[in-house]
């Protein structure tokens, strides 16, 4: 469905896309952008500049707006990553409290840098902004769905080692 210059909605991606256009008045129509950014990343894994474009298309916006979107959040993948995603928190409070060793400790436990993911395809290592939870911190999110706290080289380690084995069950 993609390459690198090319991005052709499929009929069912447009059905998509129309059931969260649907939801707002037509002038209003580019407030579906974030949903079809999180329907063509569901089908492809990311989100590549050309389905930018087809979305921008369809949403009659600029390009420009819709990579806008893309770029300010983390939970958009401009390219390929890994089954599990881990974004940790790159924020004052959690480099107060270690964020930055913890990341560090995360990149050097998989042999990858900071925004690199595993030979294996496995793990993809990301610094993000604040995820709301400095309380917590240092705080991470695994595939922007789960939160972890408090995360020391040994929970860090322990969570690698739980999600190679659900790798390896699947």
């Amino acid at each position: 469905m993609t390459s690198s210059n090319a991005y052709t909605l499929s009929d069912a991606t447009r059905a998509r896309f129309d059931r969260e256009v649907a939801k707002y008045p037509y002038e209003l129509r580019q407030s579906a952008v974030m949903a079809c950014l999180a329907i063509v990343q569901q089908e492809e894994g990311y989100v590549s500049r050309a389905a930018e474009d087809a979305i921008a298309a369809h949403l009659g916006m600029a390009p420009i707006a819709v990579y806008e979107v893309t770029t300010f959040y983390n939970m958009y993948n401009q390219k390929p990553v890994g089954k599990f995603k881990l974004n940790v928190c790159a924020n004052l409070p959690c480099q107060l409290r270690d964020g930055q060793k913890a990341l560090d400790h995360l990149c050097s436990k998989l042999g990858i840098e900071q925004g690199g993911t595993t030979a294996d395809g496995l793990f993809t290592v990301q610094k993000s902004e604040c995820l709301g939870a400095c309380a917590d911190s240092p705080v991470m999110l695994v595939n922007d769905r789960q939160m972890c706290s408090f995360m020391t080289h040994d929970r860090l380690d322990e969570l690698v080692d739980v999600l190679r084995a659900e790798a390896a069950k699947a």
